[in-house]
């Protein structure tokens, strides 16, 4: 249940928060986002006590925002699709950090309206602990204003919370206020706690009930003939048979909860996918589903031992209900504790032979069991998909021997003995120094290639629990292995799509090859964004929706659309050329893109209209990714004759011998910076792109500086948005040292610029 859905529950709160959303004109977007603006204010890992970084934090959930409802904007509801319009156009007239200290204290407030609720509604009962995980801290009274998120008590540290930071309280800078991660960071976890605490509560009566029905069993046992023992008998039948109907009812019940619970794992895995092509991911909530395993690990064995004991109380020949109970709770606890082994820390999905690598595992069930008092050991193998599919579709028997023919691969350093934590109760088991040495690859059909053969590692380990022998294994999200760097854009091709559209259930590993504009749309800005630093504009994404279309348009973007036909009059693909350009801007303009300065995904036709619209005129310019090259950034500008020129190309291996600022400092031409932002005005050029000038040093005694120049070389005609793109070329600058000018008088060849 979401936070807002719990809010709603009660009609007080509700008028109360409404009533303060109102106030910025946000309860439509709270009410219209309430499960997305929950999950990504709650699971953000740093908490902002400086203006700086309160700016940066409300700058990026801005950005999110947008794209979120981007994302919402392609559904055939149109009731919705003006509701989104609505609500793009509010979020343009409000400042991101006004918005976002609104939003995020308005959740501070409703988090402790719940807290409040449920600690009346649950006062005088026992609530479940965790005595690793828990803060102690006592809960402060009131609510937080949003300029206390910036308040910083200078008279003692307070507490940091795993994966949030430590916001601090002006009233009482000893106290942590009631921020969000000082409650648990998932109210679906603490429901699910509080449940089985509850279910175990339940069950203590259900324990009491056979303890007293053992008594009488004992007693009738060891008693004399009496006029009484039959009455006493047919009794004892009637208690037992209760007691067998309320286990049965308990047993339902954990079925009901232990579902929930790896539901919430399952959803942990699938955002570990999502994390692999840079979303957002709180790896602290593994702590708090621990707990639930925890929990369930202590219902089951009171239930199991139960079980044992009533069947102990013999009072009729055959017992096969009793029985058929007793098979349930055993697998039942079998299922929890294969379950609760998983990968914790994915190897690199890319992963290059001979190259060291590492990964962990780790044993959601902690001390429960005893296993950690004398650890197993974990193997490591790779397996290929479809020997991944056979293991797991067949239920193959896991030994030792027969998972020897199964690996496709030489790993390296490929066991750990698992280690306990004490002061976190963490179990788990660390490969450090892994090296794929040798891989076995299937045959290949038609146009397929090693980029597109995904494999996975399977962990494996067995150990002994009340003279039970256990095997457990789990699989790392799919790999692909290659052998030269050449093969990386495909390979991440393969791995981008698997982690953003993989069902988090599903045979290994099966998926889609079809997805909408939208769903593509929120991958790609996630890869984007969390390569570069910045997020991909509205604009910028409906550049890239027009690049992936073919003659027949469609909402739908094909796997082959995306990395395996050629664009439209190009010789490379939609993937090549994005993570072409993806690349360029993170090896040599990520502080000009992280900073505005790059237009980057507009065409050719939209950067002329929006320079001839703009009021400066001559000089002004803009940045835009190439459509032709690969890994290509241009400059479009205004000429002395008022028409748009562009400049060929520039590429990596261009800013290898000179940057990009400092090519844009040599051409006089350039005056001032068409915004990305469209809100925004046009920008100095030397404001724009000052910082990122490099500084030029003065000659070394006794010789004569040279310097490389940019300048433009007219090829006759007065624009180039529809002839040959003017070039840019390098030209050396000699200048006098420190020699007097007389000592290069006969010299007249040089060309200064």
């Amino acid at each position: 249940m979401s936070l807002w859905k719990r809010i709603s529950s009660h009609v007080d709160c509700e008028q109360r928060m409404a009533a303060y959303y109102e106030e910025k004109g946000l309860l439509e977007l709270r009410l219209c986002l309430a499960p997305w603006i929950e999950d990504r204010i709650m699971s953000e890992q740093i908490t902002p006590n400086t203006t700086d970084q309160l700016e940066r934090v409300a700058l990026k959930f801005n950005e999110d925002l947008q794209q979120k409802l981007l994302s919402t904007r392609t559904a055939s509801d149109q009731a919705l699709k003006f509701r989104v319009v609505e609500l793009c156009a509010l979020i343009q007239r409000i400042s991101a950090v006004e918005l976002y200290t609104h939003l995020r204290s308005g959740l501070q407030k409703e988090l402790q309206l719940v807290t409040e609720k449920s600690v009346a509604a649950t006062a005088g009962q026992s609530m479940p602990l965790n005595p690793y995980n828990m803060n102690n801290t006592p809960m402060v009274t009131g609510y937080m204003d949003p300029s206390e998120l910036l308040a910083v008590s200078n008279s003692c540290n307070p507490p940091v919370v795993q994966g949030i930071g430590p916001i601090h309280n002006v009233q009482n800078p000893g106290i942590a206020s009631p921020a969000l991660g000082m409650v648990p960071p998932k109210v679906e976890l603490y429901d699910v706690q509080h449940q089985i605490m509850q279910a175990l509560n339940d069950f203590g009566n259900c324990a009491n009930a056979l303890k007293l029905l053992v008594q009488n069993y004992g007693y009738m046992l060891n008693s004399t003939s009496s006029p009484n023992a039959e009455a006493a008998y047919r009794s004892l039948i009637d208690e037992k048979a209760a007691i067998v109907l309320t286990m049965r009812r308990s047993f339902m019940y954990y079925e009901t909860l232990h579902e929930l619970v790896i539901n919430e794992l399952k959803n942990w895995r699938h955002q570990q996918a999502q994390a692999g092509n840079g979303a957002p991911f709180n790896e602290g909530s593994m702590d708090d589903i621990q707990r639930c395993f925890e929990m369930l690990e202590t219902f089951i064995a009171h239930m199991l031992a139960a079980v044992k004991e009533l069947m102990r109380v013999r009072l009729v020949t055959e017992e096969p209900e009793l029985t058929h109970l007793l098979e349930q709770v055993q697998n039942a606890q079998k299922n929890l504790v294969c379950s609760a082994f998983i990968v914790d820390k994915q190897p690199p999905q890319v992963m290059k032979t001979n190259t060291r690598f590492a990964a962990s595992v780790r044993w959601l069930i902690g001390s429960q069991l005893g296993i950690h008092n004398n650890p197993p050991t974990v193997e490591c193998i790779i397996m290929s998909e479809i020997q991944a599919q056979r293991f797991v579709n067949r239920n193959t028997q896991m030994d030792n021997s027969s998972l020897s023919g199964q690996s496709s691969g030489e790993i390296q350093n490929a066991s750990s003995t698992m280690e306990y934590q004490q002061n976190n109760h963490v179990f788990s088991a660390s490969f450090r120094n892994m090296q794929l040495k040798k891989i076995k690859r299937a045959e290949k059909k038609g146009t397929e290639s090693v980029m597109d053969e995904k494999f996975a590692l399977f962990f494996y380990t067995t150990t002994t629990v009340n003279d039970f022998q256990i095997r457990v294994w789990t699989l790392s999200l799919p790999v692909v292995v290659i052998v030269h760097g050449n093969q990386e854009p495909q390979s991440w091709a393969t791995i981008t799509w698997d982690n953003a559209f993989a069902e988090i259930v599903r045979d290994p590993f099966m998926i889609t090859d079809r997805v909408t504009w939208a769903q593509l749309s929120v991958a790609l800005n996630i890869k984007f964004g969390s390569c570069t630093g910045r997020s991909l504009t509205i604009d910028n994404l409906d550049f890239l929706y027009e690049k992936l279309q073919r003659e027949e348009r469609s909402e739908y973007i094909t796997w082959n659309q995306f990395c395996k036909e050629p664009m439209p009059d190009r010789s490379f693909t939609f993937w090549e050329w994005f993570f072409a350009i993806m690349k360029l801007t993170k090896d040599h303009m990520l502080g000009m893109w992280k900073a505005g300065c790059i237009m980057g995904f507009i065409n050719k036709a939209k950067a002329q209209d929006d320079l001839l619209r703009s009021v400066y005129g001559i000089g002004t310019f803009l940045l835009r990714f190439s459509d032709s090259e690969l890994g290509g950034v241009t400059i479009a500008y205004v000429n002395e004759n008022g028409l748009v020129t562009m400049l060929a190309p520039w590429t990596a291996r261009d800013f290898q011998v000179l940057n990009l600022a400092d090519r844009i400092r040599d051409l006089d031409v350039l005056c001032w910076l068409h915004p990305s932002d469209r809100n925004a005005s046009p920008v100095k050029r030397d404001v724009a792109f000052g910082e990122f000038y490099s500084k030029r040093q003065d000659p070394v005694t006794g010789y004569v500086k040279s310097t490389l120049h940019v300048h433009v070389c007219s090829n006759g005609d007065n624009g180039s948005t529809s002839g040959t793109p003017h070039h840019a070329q390098e030209s050396m600058q000699l200048g006098n040292g420190d020699f007097g000018m007389a000592d290069f008088d006969t010299i007249t060849n040089f060309e200064n610029f």
